[in-house]
């Protein structure tokens, strides 16, 4: 096609041939790496980095409105220890910030170009400096440091960057997978759930029931995650096909990659927007579930052993009633220490009570 429509430009001045001058000292076999290479990179530059750096910075702003919400901590999804809300979205911010970490390591790899080892990786029907001026034009063009790989057989024949990339990849999606679930859950209720946290309403939950709201968004970022999750797999097994000089699987391979990608920039924006700046802390229902949490008598370990700790939990879990009620009805301790021991603050930062 483009020789086709050189020649209608030059009208009866010559003609221009695909092969003798269109695919001069190139071959599909390293300018589709390099396409591959060059258009993850950017993407990952100018899209997904923007996309995680605008939900880390709303999840981090969560993590300081929330950080006086005590709660219940869970672990196997029981009770535990306190912890703040503030500092499970300080959590989750983190998982953001070193999954941009991840993927900008990874995403350099990208760097190297294959173009200049034409057909099979030794650089037959090309000039030597083909290569150089023009990839020195395409890290101008896009002022990423793009250079020319120094060895074209692993290039062409193995897409290890690609892999690794998509491995980075795969970690965020995973990070989004469990920071999705976990407000899922917050937010479940409004009556047999946790809902600790409440959620923005963004349509209809059903047909059926009436003033029924659905966590969407969670649930938008979940299936997101899981679709990332099959293209590490796609991606993976398609860079193990780089039978001697060269991977025939790289469309498959480098559709998967910037699928995910495009992916991950589009739902980490509309999560954001949708969904954690609006995200609102139940304040009364945290303290509830709280003050009837038998893991409190944990911060009794220094002051009555772990075993008499251990039996006031049981009875508080049994009867359902505070820790504290428990520890005064069985006068383990004077009020003034049962104050100190059960200072829920204090037990979501580490630490042991004065000697």
């Amino acid at each position: 096609m483009v020789a086709h429509r050189a020649t209608q430009l030059l009208e009866s001045d010559g003609s221009v041939h695909p092969n003798d001058h269109v695919n001069f000292g190139q071959s599909s076999n390293d300018t589709i790496p390099t396409a591959i290479h060059i258009s993850t990179r950017v993407a990952i530059e100018e899209e997904l980095i923007p996309s995680l750096q605008h939900m880390h910075d709303a999840l981090a702003a969560k993590a300081v409105e929330f950080d006086g919400v005590l709660k219940s901590g869970r672990t196997h999804l029981m009770d535990a220890t306190p912890v703040r809300l503030g500092q499970e979205f300080a959590g989750y911010a983190t998982q953001l910030r070193k999954g941009m970490e991840r993927v900008r390591a990874a995403g350099a790899e990208l760097e190297e170009l294959a173009l200049g080892g034409t057909a099979t990786g030794t650089g037959i029907n090309t000039h030597e400096e083909f290569s150089p001026r023009t990839i020195a034009r395409i890290a101008e063009a896009t002022g990423i440091d793009f250079r020319e790989a120094d060895d074209h057989f692993e290039a062409q024949g193995a897409k290890d960057a690609a892999v690794s990339t998509a491995g980075a990849l795969n970690t965020v999606a995973t990070s989004f997978m469990k920071i999705a679930d976990d407000i899922r859950w917050l937010g479940s209720g409004p009556t047999s759930g946790l809902h600790e946290v409440r959620l923005p309403a963004i349509q209809p939950g059903s047909s059926i029931m009436p003033g029924k709201v659905n966590p969407v968004m969670s649930e938008a970022m979940m299936m997101v995650a899981a679709r990332v999750m099959g293209n590490h797999t796609t991606v993976t097994v398609a860079g193990s096909r780089g039978n001697f000089e060269l991977n025939v699987m790289m469309p498959v391979l480098g559709h998967a990659l910037l699928e995910s990608v495009t992916l991950l920039s589009n739902i980490a924006r509309a999560f954001t927007d949708r969904c954690v700046v609006g995200i609102e802390a139940n304040e009364e229902r945290a303290r509830e579930l709280l003050e009837r949490n038998p893991s409190i008598a944990t911060a009794l370990n220094p002051y009555i052993g772990y075993d008499e700790a251990a039996v006031v939990a049981k009875e508080s879990a049994k009867r359902g009633v505070s820790v504290r009620q428990i520890v005064r009805e069985r006068e383990l301790l004077p009020e003034d220490q049962i104050d100190e021991a059960l200072d829920v603050r204090s037990m979501t930062e580490p630490g042991l009570p004065d000697a």
